[in-house]
């Protein structure tokens, strides 16, 4: 595999597979800043379905169609990645290292700055697929014209309100509401997120410069309105709101005691756990609210692809399941795909009361930075 550097020279790209093997994802949560070639043998010397990254005692071989079902992949393959290489790169190595005739190339960078790389170089871009860490950015990039149309056989691997023709979700996140379970129990958490900090007796925490954060003021802003948005905003700040450098310190934060709840994505919690599984730490959900948005990380294919069918089977194998239970295992994501099911005593995405909000309006960051501003947070 070859690593694209910012100007686009390649040079090689350190392999994870020795060194990962046994990567437990105590080390990935210290790594915030950010985001193995097994195939065991079973019982009757048959193959199973090989599980990839850091394994989860007693977890089922996952369900859904295994990579070796799928089309095989050759030629060659550049993908922008808005993923970091930390979070996905045992992941694409695996995928690569499958097919013998098969070479990828993977620059890695912030969501946003790729698209506006993509758009910027116009139709002599290299980039093939285009993954994204939400779904903001996917649909900035197929606004602005650059992706092309996805198969329905691709398209119908995942829910309808996880794709359009131009995108596909791969992995999603739900916002939540952690708590710990020495101070308070579940029935003390508001199910409305307006709730918050009036109707809530405790210390709250949050990380107001964190793209998360941001984005879930933003459904706020779309769900609540403008002076509703600030207002609550305002509300939490007066109240003397911890802020955080990132969720996962949130997180850390009501594990250790400085804070009784947050606002945070549910995965921070269960790498908490996953690091300490007796930590005083748990998840409560909202119900419709912004405080309950549904975001999905995902792909699209680029309109200058050299190898469109290349491209989309690439992004197939990202929703194979191999790649769905990585996710789940590796990241504490929601896979997408029905027949993988999250890590955690977590409800299925079916039971979640999410939203009806369109997932690309969350890119809109801006406005929502100058309101946290103006309403005393400090971003």
């Amino acid at each position: 595999m070859t690593r694209l550097t910012s100007d686009g020279d390649g040079v090689d790209r350190r392999r994870f597979l020795a060194a990962t093997g046994g990567l437990g994802v105590a080390g990935l949560a210290g790594c915030m800043g950010t985001e193995s070639d097994d195939e065991d043998d079973d019982a009757d010397g048959g193959s199973s379905i090989g599980q990839i990254g850091s394994g989860r005692a007693g977890r089922d071989a996952p369900g859904g169609t295994s990579m070796s079902e799928m089309p095989d992949l050759s030629g060659e393959l550049t993908v922008y990645s808005g993923r970091g290489e930390f979070l996905v790169g045992e992941l694409v190595t695996y995928i690569e290292e499958l097919y013998d005739d098969f070479e990828l190339n993977v620059r890695y960078g912030g969501a946003t700055d790729l698209v506006n790389t993509i758009t910027n170089e116009g139709e002599g871009s290299r980039a093939d697929v285009f993954y994204s860490v939400n779904a903001g950015s996917l649909g900035a990039l197929a606004d602005a014209g650059r992706t092309q149309s996805l198969s329905e056989d691709v398209t119908g691997m995942v829910r309808s309100e996880f794709t359009t023709e131009q995108w596909i979700g791969t992995s999603g996140r739900a916002r939540t509401v952690p708590f710990n379970t020495d101070s308070l129990s579940e029935s003390g958490i508001p199910d409305d997120i307006m709730a918050f900090p009036d109707e809530f007796d405790g210390d709250l925490g949050w990380a107001p410069s964190y793209g998360s954060c941001q984005a879930f003021v933003t459904a706020m802003r779309i769900i609540e309105g403008e002076e509703a948005t600030r207002e609550w905003v305002e509300s939490v700040v007066e109240s003397g709101i911890t802020p955080y450098n990132n969720e996962f310190a949130a997180c850390q934060g009501i594990a250790d005691g400085e804070i009784d709840a947050a606002f945070t994505n549910h995965y921070y919690i269960q790498r908490v756990l996953d690091g300490n599984p007796e930590a005083s730490i748990d998840t409560a959900f909202t119900s419709g609210d912004a405080g309950a948005v549904f975001n999905v990380a995902g792909a699209a294919v680029v309109d200058t692809a050299s190898d469109a069918t290349l491209a989309e089977n690439f992004v197939r194998h990202l929703l194979s399941a191999e790649a769905q239970d990585y996710f789940a295992r590796s990241t504490f994501e929601y896979p997408l795909i029905p027949d993988v099911e999250p890590v955690g005593n977590l409800p299925t995405i079916d039971e979640l009361d999410v939203p009806d909000i369109d997932l690309t309006e969350l890119s809109d960051l801006e406005a929502t930075i100058d309101l946290m501003r103006d309403a005393g947070a400090e971003v």
